[in-house]
């Protein structure tokens, strides 16, 4: 299978260490960063690569320049769409996407602006155009949410949708839960073991949260609800007190997307929760990730697991394109 990666951070570079650890049939064609790119019609050899990984530059393929306008008549079947997250227009990757998929290409993302801005416009590209589109990994990576209501809730209404998404903030939680330290102590330890982000507003502030449960929402209740629409509130000012007191009941407190009906309108809110131990997502502790489906001839489907990590997520773009096959 012919493949090409646009975007070449933390999730692209253990894409390519994964196709090269597990031998997937992935023929690389063409990286493209910010920058430039390297591209080989026959493709590129996946050692060079790695030998490069961190100076892409050094490769003997290398074009200061290079575009996706440049390399998507080069013949892929898949354009891996791993470019930065922007919640606000979804550019560049929105462009990125379109451009393939008016092509003919399959895409499949890891970035969830695109499919906040535009999942509706996109689907009915790839549809014009015969061709695909994964998004398994923007709502979750490791964690199956799309495949979980897809196939889990299969014959099914799903009358509502309830998650954990967000490893950085759902780690932070426990660490103030289980050591008993400050908001700020507890932060401070998820960034210096790599978790969280030198800036980690959008995931401690509840915004990745609410854009995964936008995503969910518009792909299984066909709606068009939009950031804006959404009542969210996020974790960082919460003190030790208040999560101890909640230890001290019995609870936790978790950081939960809800997608709910109210006068038969379709409504997301975002709020830290207080858990007890009857609610289906109360061990979902650490890195780990989980998601509730409620629905009414199965009863409530419950997926935990898919800790946050570049090569879960890397590992999702694969098997989102095993999915689409």
């Amino acid at each position: 299978m012919d493949i090409g990666i646009i975007g070449y951070g933390g999730v692209g570079k253990a894409l390519v260490r994964l196709i090269k650890k597990k031998k997937y049939d992935f023929n690389i064609k063409f990286i493209i960063k910010s920058d430039g790119g390297i591209a080989c019609k026959s493709g590129i050899n996946i050692d060079s690569i790695l030998i490069n990984e961190d100076n892409l530059q050094r490769h003997e393929f290398w074009s200061k320049g290079l575009s996706l306008e440049n390399v998507i008549d080069i013949g892929i079947d898949y354009l891996i769409e791993l470019t930065p997250t922007n919640k606000d227009t979804g550019e560049p990757g929105l462009s990125f996407i379109r451009l393939a998929l008016e092509n003919g290409v399959n895409v499949v993302t890891g970035n969830k602006g695109p499919i906040l801005i535009d999942y509706r416009g996109l689907k009915r590209l790839a549809k014009e155009n015969s061709a695909k589109l994964g998004i398994g990994c923007t709502v979750g990576a490791a964690l199956p949410t799309i495949e979980g209501g897809l196939v889990g809730c299969a014959g099914a209404d799903i009358l509502g949708i309830e998650g954990i998404l967000n490893g950085t903030s759902n780690f932070i939680l426990s660490e103030m839960s289980e050591k008993e330290v400050s908001y700020e102590e507890a932060l401070h330890k998820t960034q210096s073991i790599g978790i969280a982000e030198t800036n980690p507003y959008m995931d401690v502030e509840g915004y990745d949260t609410a854009i995964k449960m936008i995503i969910l929402t518009n792909y299984f209740f066909d709606s068009q609800i939009a950031l804006k629409d959404v009542d969210i509130v996020g974790i960082s000012n919460l003190s030790k007190e208040v999560i101890n007191r909640a230890k001290d009941s019995g609870g936790k407190i978790k950081l939960l997307g809800k997608t709910y009906r109210e006068n038969d309108e379709i409504k997301i809110k975002v709020s830290p929760e207080i858990l007890n131990d009857e609610h289906s997502l109360y061990s979902v502790d650490g890195k780990n990730k989980g998601i509730l489906f409620k629905t009414d001839v199965l009863g409530n489907i419950t997926i935990i697991g898919g800790a946050s990590g570049v090569e879960n997520a890397a590992a999702s773009i694969v098997r989102d394109i095993t999915n689409l096959k």
